[in-house]
């Protein structure tokens, strides 16, 4: 038997609506969505060498703890 598996607040409607969503989109709307990304205020966006993913990982995680 084929069981799917969802991550936790998640279930086969979830998953559709995300996949219609993305779909549907225009060439325009999706870079308007990847650009909106870019502009928040609180976050950045950088490269990392993947030799030092898990540590910053690890670093977001504690922060996240406090």
């Amino acid at each position: 038997m084929n069981e799917n598996h969802y991550p936790p607040g998640w279930d086969e409607d979830r998953v559709r609506r995300v996949l219609d969503h993305y779909e549907d989109q225009s060439d325009e709307e999706a870079v308007a969505e990847d650009e909106a990304a870019y502009e928040t205020p609180t976050d950045t966006v950088m490269t990392v060498p993947v030799d030092l993913v898990p540590a910053v990982r690890e670093l977001i995680a504690r922060r996240k703890a406090e």
